[in-house]
């Protein structure tokens, strides 16, 4: 038998070089978390928060379709009585929960078909935006505009005139339930994420799609926006993916 020729046997350096290169870097290593504090008070499942922009205060929303608002430093430091104030008026669980930023209002969804606007003054309903046919899943308010964006289970996402109550366009197009949403000063202004597998980001002027991202293989249940790059992460059973705000393209699996 002939000898083989040594060039074309890898040697087990270059194996051990091709196996590192794909290889994930693992993360800096951190203390692991502790639990400070636990908040209790609803009587079932709590399905939604939204923190006041200046985290003095947090509000949570639930099935036993109250909404309660805590005193954040109270809540943190195991004090009693953190509970500042609970809220009745929804007659199903409550699903999403919004507090603007610009205006002394806190907007809240549910399961009653229901989306509100509670005056936080007064600590009372002063405007109801009629015309989902079915549970309001997610909420979010637009950055710079006196916009609200509601979206569930009819398979839309509604987009409100805040102060005059009208329903500015509705947003067809997902064949499922509505589950997250995300909003931008900038095109794409609205992402939407849908129980049929897809995400959507949407031309606010127009009210159309500008782009349908398909990748997923199971329903996308969660969005997350990065604060320090025009970014965003999808969540599903499948995985999560990394995606850029501006054109939808495709950037990683997690």
């Amino acid at each position: 038998m002939g000898e083989k020729d040594e060039s074309s046997v890898p040697s087990t350096q270059a194996l051990v070089l091709r196996k590192s290169a794909g290889e994930v870097p693992r993360p800096t290593w951190h203390a692991p978390w502790e639990l400070s504090a636990v908040v209790s008070g609803h009587q079932g499942w709590v399905r939604s928060v939204a923190f006041e922009p200046m985290n003095e205060w947090f509000v949570t929303g639930s099935a036993d379709r109250t909404i309660k608002v805590w005193d954040f430093a109270k809540c943190c430091a195991g004090v009693d009585k953190a509970l500042k104030l609970t809220l009745t008026g929804h007659i199903g669980p409550v699903r999403g929960l919004a507090v603007s930023d610009r205006h002394p209002y806190l907007f809240s969804a549910g399961e009653d078909k229901q989306v509100k606007c509670w005056d936080l003054e007064h600590n009372r309903v002063i405007r109801h935006y009629h015309g989902h046919l079915s549970g309001v899943y997610c909420l979010a308010l637009h950055p710079t505009l006196d916009l609200l964006i509601t979206a569930g289970r009819d398979s839309v996402a509604r987009v409100w005139d805040m102060r005059t109550k009208t329903e500015v366009h509705v947003l067809g197009g997902h064949t499922n339930t509505v589950g997250a949403l995300l909003t931008y000063p900038v095109d794409p202004q609205i992402v939407t994420s849908s129980y049929d597998n897809t995400v959507k980001l949407w031309d606010l002027v127009a009210g159309r799609a500008m782009t349908t991202m398909t990748q997923h293989k199971k329903a996308v249940r969660a969005l997350a926006s990065s604060d320090k790059e025009l970014t965003f992460l999808s969540g599903a059973a499948d995985n999560v993916k990394k995606w850029q705000v501006r054109d939808g393209k495709f950037l990683q699996n997690f």
